[in-house]
């Protein structure tokens, strides 16, 4: 049985930084997966995920990502096209990324990666929640994820209905 993980990364603390968190929450409380599918809100742990690249056969990563498009677009990004183009490497968390994979080739065993990334408009203010326009968008960000999980014959049920404020709310208490 193969084993997969979803982790939403970022910093809550910055606003649109912290969407691979709140989206994994969303999923968290909203939907439910057969066989089993593990969701870690893997915050700001940075290197410390690596262990799940080397124990998981896929490894779905949430999280903001800079290229020149516009605010809110989406991208899918696997492990392969990480490794092999430096577009993807403007950031700590896309650097972070990327090495870890390098590491794990070290190994001689890798999941494989797929970095679901979105572009923010803000991730300077402290606030947590999103902008406007990641708000809108991370319905998207959700499908797009899930299409992929699905992929991997793995069912999944919408058991809840938590919009996307009640899930901001929980995580600021």
């Amino acid at each position: 049985m193969t084993k997969n993980i979803v982790i939403g990364v970022g910093n809550l603390l910055f606003c649109d930084d912290g969407i691979g968190v709140i989206a994994l929450h969303y999923l968290r409380k909203n939907y439910g997966f057969t066989p089993e599918l593990e969701l870690l809100d893997g915050g700001t742990l940075g290197f410390n995920l690596a262990e799940y690249f080397l124990e998981y056969d896929n490894v779905f990563i949430i999280d903001t990502i800079f290229a020149s498009d516009e605010v809110g677009t989406i991208y899918k990004i696997p492990s392969d096209e990480l490794l092999s183009s430096c577009r993807y490497k403007n950031t700590a968390h896309e650097v972070e990324v990327v090495q870890m994979l390098e590491a794990c080739e070290l190994h001689g065993k890798r999941a494989n990666v797929t970095v679901f990334g979105i572009i923010p408009q803000d991730i300077n203010s402290v606030k947590i929640g999103l902008s406007e326009i990641l708000h809108t968008k991370v319905e998207m960000l959700i499908q797009a994820v899930i299409q992929e999980i699905e992929a991997l014959d793995v069912k999944v049920i919408r058991k809840a209905d938590v919009s996307l404020e009640e899930v901001i709310k929980t995580l600021k208490l």
